[in-house]
């Protein structure tokens, strides 16, 4: 028995700064525009440097875990991310920018593939659902607290009159036409803690099941030629590229055609985006003990296309509600589709989930399109590109035929009666 609730605790932790680092980089895009004076195309590189990490760093890590185990890792990732904050915290410019993301990228991606195993082992397989479940919501919670934060330490930083404490020595060090670069400070300073607390703490050994190990090239290449594997590797291509297409650019949005102030509403409405996607996460979760999940991910999509069309042409503060609710019902997509995925092929569930896994570079790939058509188009009609990929998930209700369909509350009724 290696059930530990300190690992857990400790993995939820990790959720908690993973996200917290990630999803920022939305309600920052206006100032680096400002900042660096950039295109949309070329402040699009940074989200795509960042995603693009997970696609690099994935199965190396994998590889790392198998002969370094756990712990080293984790310290490895938490190293890389340390120093990654801190290139753009002490040399602020655009190639700066670039490589630190992808250095943090790489950091929180060789995170993801250590702790679902660790939290398998020190949870307790019979509570795994469970505090995975937590997990997500605790990833939720720091992706709303983040933007809010970034909004609070800059407008510190830009008050009138002599500042103290820490934040007067954050000042110091940050340059007065970039308070962003802030952020990347206090992203150093949580790195190096996470080092500290990794290095002290006892973790439990690992056993691998057979599912979540790699596979050899030949198995992924056999998974490659089968059709059903190659489209939920677009569905987890398209989902991604949905979720980070639309926060990414929502402050930029708001800025540009309605005039909200980036630092304050555009991050808050970016806040509740991700917190109206935990929301409808707990929404989405009772849902599926109702109705097919296929029905319920044809619902959703739907309602998050309408929401996405008034954001785009409504008048601003309908923008306001609606782009958050867009998020409110992306929330259930993620989880329906690597379900529907899994539960659709009879064998190599690890590398499946691996290959699907690296479906997060949609990423990288969907907002640096918005950019490059906004760049041409405008920002509005660049992001009429999602149309397309919500499209694509939307179809998936419709073609998906999985082995196994979601339990439900009737259907375990007929089968009780049976």
């Amino acid at each position: 028995m290696n059930r530990s609730y300190y690992t857990v605790g400790l993995i939820m932790l990790t959720f908690f700064v993973i996200s917290f680092l990630t999803n920022i980089i939305g309600p920052l895009i206006p100032d680096i525009i400002k900042g660096f004076d950039l295109s949309l195309t070329l402040v699009a590189l940074l989200p795509f440097a960042f995603f693009i990490a997970y696609g690099v760093m994935s199965i190396p890590s994998g590889m790392l875990i198998e002969r370094y185990k756990e712990k080293k890792v984790m310290v490895a990732a938490f190293f890389v991310s340390f120093f990654g904050a801190l290139l753009l915290a002490l040399f602020p410019n655009y190639l700066s920018a670039v490589l630190s993301l992808f250095l943090i990228g790489c950091g929180m991606a060789m995170l993801q593939v250590v702790i679902n195993p660790l939290l398998r082992t020190s949870g307790g397989e019979e509570h795994y659902a469970f505090y995975s479940i937590l997990a997500q919501l605790i990833f939720g919670l720091a992706s709303f607290v983040s933007p809010l934060v970034y909004s609070s330490m800059v407008s510190k930083l830009q008050a009138q009159g002599e500042i103290t404490g820490i934040m007067g020595l954050l000042k110091s060090h940050t340059p007065g036409d970039l308070p962003w670069i802030s952020l990347y400070w206090l992203f150093a300073l949580i790195s190096l803690a996470m080092i500290v607390i990794i290095l002290v703490s006892r973790f439990p050994k690992v056993e691998l099941k057979q599912d979540e190990k790699a596979g050899t090239v030949q198995t992924y290449i056999d998974l490659f030629k089968k059709r059903v594997v190659v489209l939920y590797f677009l569905a987890l291509f398209c989902y991604v590229g949905t979720e980070q297409g639309v926060a990414n650019w929502i402050s930029q949005f708001l800025s540009s055609y309605h005039g909200y102030d980036p630092q304050k509403t555009g991050a808050e409405v970016v806040a509740y985006f991700w917190g109206l996607m935990t929301a409808g996460g707990v929404l989405g979760l009772l849902l599926v003990k109702l109705m097919d999940s296929r029905k319920v991910l044809i619902l959703f999509t739907a309602l998050a296309l309408v929401s996405l069309t008034v954001a785009l042409f409504g008048p601003g503060n309908w923008a306001l509600i609606a782009f958050p609710m867009v998020g409110f019902f992306a929330s259930v997509m993620y989880p329906i589709i690597f379900s529907l995925a899994l539960n659709s092929v009879t064998e190599h569930h690890g590398s499946f989930a691996g290959i699907l896994v690296t479906g997060i570079v949609g990423g990288a790939v969907i907002p640096l399109i918005v950019g490059w058509l906004g760049d041409h188009l405008g920002l509005r009609y660049g992001m009429l590109f999602i149309y397309l990929t919500m499209g694509y998930i939307l179809s998936i209700g419709f073609w998906a035929r999985p082995i196994v369909t979601n339990k439900t509350i009737s259907r375990k009724k007929k089968e009780a009666v049976s």
